[in-house]
């Protein structure tokens, strides 16, 4: 089994990279391989709707230009997806979302890659967004018929300068709560 996070923050070993390593800490635990992937700050544009990816079908996108083909099968192997974003103006980073819409185009166009797998959004914010956010990236998972666990609270965290968001003791209990539900969720599903 194998779960992948990928940190949609510029900001590496930032608020958002803190939480997702919360959430990823009971699966590493428990001996599942575990990732983050850095796409935030990284080269990936958004999706050019050429649709080239519906003709092709190999589970790529046509254009190569960027990170996103290095990416991709590392998340249609995983069975569990983590998708982690600091809240800018109310909105996940450009970089994140131009990795969703891609990803979600193709894995949609070569089958359904992304069915069945467990999906959870981890937002950093410091005042708001965090709502619209989660929203945004379960829309993506629901279309794509992804499981999204739940926890104890929405997966938020607060804090603006790196590092802040480890005093938010609700959060961090959270991340781990949402790790907790995420791992029962994969060990059942490959039982």
């Amino acid at each position: 089994m194998k779960v992948v996070a990928i940190n949609g923050s510029p900001r590496k070993g930032g608020n958002t990279e803190i939480m997702l390593n919360a959430v990823l800490e009971p699966i590493k635990a428990a001996g599942i391989e575990t990732k983050i992937i850095q796409v935030g700050g990284q080269n990936i544009h958004g999706c050019r709707g050429c649709w080239a990816c519906q003709k092709l079908l190999n589970r790529k996108c046509v254009f190569n230009d960027d990170i996103l083909n290095d990416i991709l099968e590392d998340l249609f192997s995983a069975d569990a997806i983590i998708f982690g974003t600091p809240s800018y103006f109310a909105n996940m980073t450009p970089e994140l979302k131009a990795l969703i819409d891609r990803a979600g185009v193709i894995a949609l166009a070569n089958g359904k890659l992304f069915k069945h797998k467990v999906g959870a959004a981890v937002i950093a914010e410091r005042r708001g967004g965090g709502s619209f956010i989660q929203a945004s990236i379960h829309e993506m998972m629901l279309m794509s018929e992804m499981i999204i666990p739940g926890s104890t609270y929405w997966n938020f965290g607060f804090g603006r300068d790196k590092g802040e968001i480890s005093a938010d003791a609700e959060a961090m209990a959270n991340m781990k709560n949402l790790g907790e539900n995420i791992l029962m969720l994969i060990q059942k599903l490959n039982a």
